[in-house]
């Protein structure tokens, strides 16, 4: 309740002084609920010649405010645990299309608190891969 009357102040003086209200952006935020790597072929009963994986990410904004979307990063390592391959992704290429249509200032407000957000991204591995980290960021401005 009281949140609610700061969050009210907080709009009202920023009108007033003319301020930029965006959401904010939070490392902090965001939790890694779930990653799963499967190779497409499995599904498919064939070797395919690229590579290709099917990640899946879920991601929640444990803030009680809307929190600005940040990039994904997934490192891909070798037996040895050296990077082989880096693959960045931001929010336009990570989120659910689906979503993205319905949200569509989604850049501006940010992600809704609480939310939990799950993508499956289609990604091709090196032949040599054989491991992976998944990481989130902002990107530098």
């Amino acid at each position: 309740m009281s949140f609610s009357l700061l969050q009210k102040l907080d709009e009202q003086l920023c009108r007033a002084l003319g301020c930029v209200n965006r959401s904010v952006s939070d490392f902090a935020a965001w939790k890694i609920t779930s990653v799963t790597l499967s190779p497409e072929s499995a599904r498919e009963g064939l070797k395919n010649a690229s590579n290709q994986s099917m990640l899946q990410v879920g991601i929640q904004n444990r803030l009680a405010l809307p929190v600005l979307f940040p990039n994904l990063e997934i490192s891909l390592t070798d037996a040895e645990e050296s990077e082989i391959k880096k693959i960045q992704l931001t929010p336009q290429e990570w989120l659910p299309t689906a979503w993205q249509e319905s949200h569509s200032d989604f850049l501006r407000q940010g992600a809704p608190a609480g939310e939990i957000f799950s993508s499956a991204l289609l990604i091709s591995l090196p032949q040599n891969a054989a491991g992976y980290r998944v990481r989130i960021f902002y990107p530098e401005k």
